[in-house]
């Protein structure tokens, strides 16, 4: 069963969401209105991966995520965090997150394969080129991306990550044009054959809002969202990323429904 990953953002400069939740009472307010619309997961963020965004040092970084995932673990929530930079993940399991969503997949700090390797939490490896600002250079972008995170999780186990428990994601939208992400959504298959869960995080980018009129908000993106999310939950996806739980998990309820009723 698809489970869904609340995003939680404690950011001033997120690409949908900036400054929305960077106070911690509104922020802690937020990940619990998560968890009670659905998510089994609520996944918090201090320095956001969007074109352009500027680097945040992992000391504001921890600043900003540390008493959320505090006070959210203490209410029971399910937290993982999203980072690139081992000290901060380091922190957060400390703090009691329970999973390490990490974008650059290990490439991003070379201590993150130590700390994953030593708490024994879940991780989630993207695949990664470098980040959302890199030009996308894909021949065959399914087979590329499939082998790059083949070697990725070969790598990570050497350093002494346990496979089992290791989260594979595209990285929609990360060096990415909207044909190669569509193509890695129509084929999660190919991914999945690593042996690994797939988390698909396609909540709200640019390529959803290209199915849209010029003038759409970013909210506007969160229906297209809800659709993707339940056809990719029917080919067997292990968790969805997104910004609207309740949407999602009413998408996720229709297609759970509708497999019932073929069988």
């Amino acid at each position: 069963m698809t489970i869904i990953m609340g995003i939680l953002n404690v950011t001033p400069d997120s690409f949908s969401d900036g400054g929305q939740f960077d106070e911690m009472d509104v922020a802690i307010a937020r990940g619990l209105e998560l968890q009670h619309a659905g998510a089994a997961i609520v996944d918090v963020g201090g320095e956001s991966t969007r074109p352009g965004a500027a680097k945040v040092d992992p000391d504001e970084e921890q600043a900003r995520v540390i008493p959320v995932i505090t006070a959210l673990s203490q209410e029971g929530v399910s937290v993982s965090v999203d980072t690139m930079n081992a000290a901060t993940a380091l922190a957060a399991v400390q703090a009691g997150a329970q999973l390490i969503n990490d974008v650059s997949g290990g490439l991003g700090d070379e201590g993150m394969a130590r700390v994953v390797a030593e708490t024994g939490v879940h991780y989630v490896v993207m695949h990664w080129r470098g980040g959302a600002d890199v030009a996308p250079t894909f021949g065959d972008v399914v087979a590329e991306v499939r082998a790059e995170l083949k070697a990725r999780v070969a790598e990570l186990v050497v350093a002494g990550v346990d496979p089992a428990k290791i989260v594979l994601d595209p990285g929609l939208g990360f060096g990415k044009s909207a044909e190669h992400n569509w193509a890695l959504l129509g084929q999660l298959d190919e991914l999945a054959s690593l042996g690994h869960g797939i988390l698909v995080g396609a909540s709200r980018k640019r390529f959803v809002g290209t199915l849209l009129p010029d003038d759409a908000t970013m909210e506007d993106r969160d229906l297209p969202t809800a659709v993707i999310s339940a056809l990719v939950a029917r080919q067997g996806a292990w968790a969805v990323r997104v910004h609207d739980v309740p949407a999602t998990r009413l998408a996720l309820d229709v297609a759970a429904a509708m497999s019932e009723g073929r069988s």
